[in-house]
């Protein structure tokens, strides 16, 4: 798990969040709450992209480091919510040996296919799925 820094700015109805760290991972929502939820799903998709396009990861700061950069300045100083997302960073790619029925799996890869994805990424997100129901 990392603690990612956010950024929220806007009013009532139109509440939008950014992540200084993550450039691109930005999402809104009408109150803050549903801002906070859809930038956390949001980071969580962007991190997983950039480690699917094989891009590093950027350095994570501390709120005092993102604070004290002054390319940030004006966000902070006109942010409605200063707070912290947790998400989990991948890690890296383990090979697995597992046994599933056949027609089971015939399935699996016809939906990944049909979604554009791997059968590795498709049980990947199948199983964070399940983990955090």
């Amino acid at each position: 798990m990392a603690t990612i820094i956010a950024l929220i700015h806007g009013e009532a109805g139109a509440y939008g969040i950014g992540f200084p760290d993550f450039p691109g991972a930005v999402s809104g929502g009408a109150t803050i709450d549903e801002a906070l939820r859809r930038g956390r799903e949001t980071l969580a998709t962007h991190i997983e992209a950039l480690g699917e396009a094989g891009q590093d990861l950027p350095r994570v700061r501390t709120v005092d480091e993102v604070r004290a950069d002054p390319a940030l300045a004006e966000d902070f100083a006109d942010a409605v919510l200063v707070t912290a997302v947790t998400v989990d960073l991948p890690g890296k790619a383990v090979r697995l040996n597992i046994s599933m029925d056949e027609h089971l799996v015939a399935r699996i890869d016809e939906a990944a296919r049909a979604r554009g994805e791997s059968r590795s990424r498709f049980l990947a997100e199948a199983a964070r799925t399940r983990l955090a129901g």
